[in-house]
């Protein structure tokens, strides 16, 4: 007995000086990384420190979320680095109030600009939240293309059996793209009971997908094509639509048709809803650089090898505005898309993340970052200030 004890103790010993030992053997980055990390998935409501850490190893600890790989190209698309460009505001104020980890500009396909903070670094990986929604877009068009969907014209509910008898019997896929469906949706990213902050916990009926089996129970606020309303909720049915449509996942498809042929440099990740479905509307991570390939894959009208993958008009249409939202500022909403009448574009995510494109001027600038809030009027309106000053430093290049 008294061994029996002994052996016990040397034991528990034993296991106490291996973890401490391999705790320490993790060096003091890791140890911090681990301490910050936060224990669960509600990442609307995580600290910023817990951000800060949980934005670029989302898809590392499978605590927090799954996620599905989008694989590399083993034919990397080069982005030659140009001159700096000579920008006329204080680019380290604005790292810092805008809290970025990291931002890079292309013009005409070279690097102009590139920095990282936050921890970040050019080959890691940073959660995308709504910027995710431009990249559904694209393989709608490509599905559209290949003749997996007949019509944009066509019922939603003609793909998504499950939402037969529902208010998307009336709601055609192109409602869907402008988010005109008139199906109500409470898009609050501060309240926990909103439709955002619940739909992934919802508990799936009749073993459909959890986002058809919640949206399928919302209720209609107005009539089809009259009003723009933000709904994640629409993105994410876009995404099981074309899962229907194609026989293929997100990841897969996205790998398949942009990742890898456009020249994509690292692995991308695209999290996982609760019944394994790509929660569409949210949540590519990838690279910095790759999140600005993709805004060059835009910009070169959606063409890999001199072939376009998506149909004629999909560009001009997707990035210019095909419905009101309300504003008197010029601005619109396209297919998941967010417009200027200048004709620049941008694809855009909660807590600071940007794609945005300029065409005229053969401009991509991409950001990441973590915002102290989800969204921030005031951030928002100075990152614009700050695009501005990078448009004028372009200008000023081109007609000294």
């Amino acid at each position: 007995m008294k061994t029996t004890i002994k052996w016990i103790i040397y034991t528990l010993l034993a296991m106490g000086i291996i973890a401490v030992v391999s705790w320490w053997s993790i060096g003091p980055d890791r140890r911090a990384l681990l301490i910050e990390l936060p224990k669960n998935n509600d990442v609307l409501f995580w600290t910023q420190k817990q951000r800060d850490v949980g934005f670029r190893v989302l898809d590392q600890f499978s605590w927090l979320v799954n996620t599905r790989e989008i694989l590399p190209s083993n034919k990397v698309k080069e982005l030659a680095v140009g001159d700096e460009l000579v920008i006329n505001d204080d680019v380290d104020r604005f790292f810092t109030e805008q809290r970025l980890s990291g931002a890079i500009i292309l013009h005409k396909g070279k690097i102009r600009f590139e920095r990282y903070s936050l921890g970040h670094s050019p080959d890691a990986r940073w959660t995308s939240f709504s910027v995710a929604k431009s990249f559904t877009s694209s393989l709608v068009g490509i599905a559209l293309k290949e003749g997996h969907i007949e019509s944009l014209n066509d019922s939603v509910s003609k793909y998504i059996i499950g939402l037969k008898g529902s208010a998307y019997d009336d709601v055609t896929i192109e409602q869907l793209l402008t988010m005109t469906s008139g199906v109500d949706w409470n898009e609050d990213y501060y309240d926990p009971n909103s439709d955002v902050a619940m739909f992934n916990s919802h508990q799936a009926e009749n073993g459909l997908p959890t986002i058809v089996s919640y949206m399928r129970n919302l209720k209609r606020a107005n009539p089809p094509g009259e009003k723009w309303h933000y709904s994640t909720g629409e993105t994410n049915l876009i995404g099981i639509l074309v899962e229907r449509a194609t026989g293929r996942n997100l990841s897969d498809y996205l790998t398949e048709k942009i990742w890898q042929p456009y020249g994509m440099e690292n692995k991308a990740t695209w999290v996982l809803g609760a019944d394994g479905n790509e929660i569409s509307g949210c949540c590519i991570q990838a690279s910095l650089r790759d999140f600005a390939r993709y805004g060059l894959f835009i910009l070169d009208g959606g063409r890999i090898e001199g072939q376009s993958i998506l149909p004629n008009d999909w560009i001009s249409k997707a990035t210019s505005s095909q419905t009101d939202i309300g504003t008197d500022d010029g601005r619109g909403y396209g297919y998941q898309w967010w417009t200027f009448e200048d004709g620049s574009f941008t694809a855009r995510g909660i807590f600071g993340q940007t794609i945005f494109i300029d065409p005229k001027r053969e401009l991509v600038i991409a950001f990441n970052g973590n915002w102290p809030t989800a969204t921030d009027a005031d951030l928002d309106r100075k990152r614009f200030t700050f695009i501005d000053s990078v448009q004028s430093a372009i200008d000023l290049q081109q007609n000294p």
